[in-house]
C-alpha cells in the first residue's frame, strides 16, 4: 500500500476536504484527488463520496479512517523526535486526571514540568471517567487502581491508603465488638462496616451528612460533624496541625496511583519525560495532598 497515498487520505479526511486539506498542507487539491482515488483502485472499494455539498466518507471509509489515523500520527511524532532529536520533549501534552487529584496536585504538577521543560505545553482535563487515549488524543491518563489493559502500559506513581478520621471533640470508639460512629458519608453510600488495622477496630458509620466530594467530606469532620473515611493524602496537613484524630487505617484498600499511555504509540519525549517526572516527583511513592 502507497503510504503516501494514505497519509493524503487521512489529511483530507481530518481537514474535511479537499480544499482545507490543500491549505493545510500546500498542495493541490488535484494531487490530493488523485493521491485518494489510487487508494480506493488498491483498496477497491470507494473511501469518499464527492458531491456538490463537499466530501463525505463512507462507511469503509470511516472504517479506515479509525484503523490509520492514530499510527499515521504515531509515524509522524517518530520522524519528528529522530529529525529534532530524541532528548528534546516539546509540543501539546494532554493529560487527563481525576478530578480531586487535579484539583489539589496538577496545578503545581503542571507549572514545574513547564518550567522543567519550556518547549512543552501542557492540557489537563479533570475526568473522573475513564477516556479513550486514542479517540480523545489524550497522551497520557492518570488513574486510580486501574484495571489491566492490554492496550495501555505506564507505572503506579504514588501510593495512598483510606483512613478513618475525626476531628478530637469527637470520641474514639475502645476496640472490642462492632461500634456505631456518627458517620460522614458519600452521598451514595450504602450501609457497611469500616474495618480498621485488620479488624483492630470495626465501626458502623451511622449516616450524619451524605456529601459529594471528599474534600467536603474532609472539611465537614475537621468541624467535628462526624467520623470520615477518606484517602490518607488529603488529610496531611490537618493531622499535622491537629484538626484531625487518625483512628485508623482500613484493611486491605491501598490505592494506586498511575500514569498510562498506549502500548502501541511510539513513546514520544514528552511523554517519557513525563512518565519520570511523576514517579520522581513521588520519590518515597507516598502521595501527600492536602494543604
Amino acid at each position: 500500500m502507497d503510504l503516501n497515498a494514505l497519509a493524503d487520505f487521512v489529511l483530507v479526511a481530518t481537514n474535511g476536504g479537499l480544499g482545507k486539506a490543500s491549505r493545510a498542507s500546500g498542495r493541490s487539491k488535484a494531487t490530493l484527488s488523485r493521491r485518494i482515488a489510487d487508494l480506493e483502485d488498491e483498496v477497491g472499494v470507494r473511501l469518499i463520496e464527492r458531491s456538490a455539498r463537499g466530501l463525505k466518507l463512507t462507511e469503509a471509509g470511516e472504517a479506515l479512517m479509525a484503523r490509520t489515523e492514530g499510527p499515521m500520527h504515531e509515524v509522524a511524532e517518530a520522524m519528528t523526535a529522530a529529525r529534532e532529536g530524541l532528548s528534546t520533549p516539546r509540543g501539546r501534552l494532554r493529560v487527563a486526571s481525576p478530578v480531586l487529584f487535579s484539583q489539589l496536585a496538577m496545578g503545581r504538577i503542571s507549572a514545574e514540568f513547564c518550567a522543567a521543560y519550556p518547549e512543552v505545553t501542557i492540557e489537563v482535563a479533570a475526568e473522573d471517567r475513564m477516556v479513550d487515549l486514542v479517540e480523545e488524543q489524550f497522551d497520557v491518563s492518570i488513574r486510580i487502581n486501574p484495571s489491566p489493559d492490554s492496550s495501555l502500559v505506564g507505572r503506579c506513581f504514588a501510593k495512598d491508603r483510606l483512613v478513618v478520621v475525626a476531628a478530637p471533640s469527637v470520641p474514639m470508639p475502645s476496640p472490642g465488638e462492632v461500634r456505631q460512629v456518627p458517620g460522614i458519608v458519600f452521598s451514595n453510600f450504602q450501609p457497611t462496616n469500616w474495618d480498621l488495622d485488620e479488624g483492630r477496630l470495626v465501626l458502623e458509620p451511622i449516616p450524619k451528612l451524605r456529601l459529594s466530594s471528599f474534600l467536603m467530606i474532609r472539611d465537614a469532620a475537621v468541624a467535628g460533624a462526624g467520623a470520615a473515611l477518606i484517602p490518607q493524602s488529603i488529610a496531611w496537613s490537618q493531622l499535622t496541625r491537629g484538626e484531625l484524630v487518625q483512628w485508623g487505617t482500613v484493611t486491605g484498600a491501598e490505592v494506586e496511583l498511575w500514569v498510562l499511555h498506549t502500548s502501541r504509540r511510539l513513546p514520544s519525549p514528552k511523554v517519557r519525560a513525563f512518565v519520570e517526572f511523576m514517579c520522581n516527583r513521588y520519590p518515597g511513592v507516598s502521595l501527600v495532598l492536602g494543604q
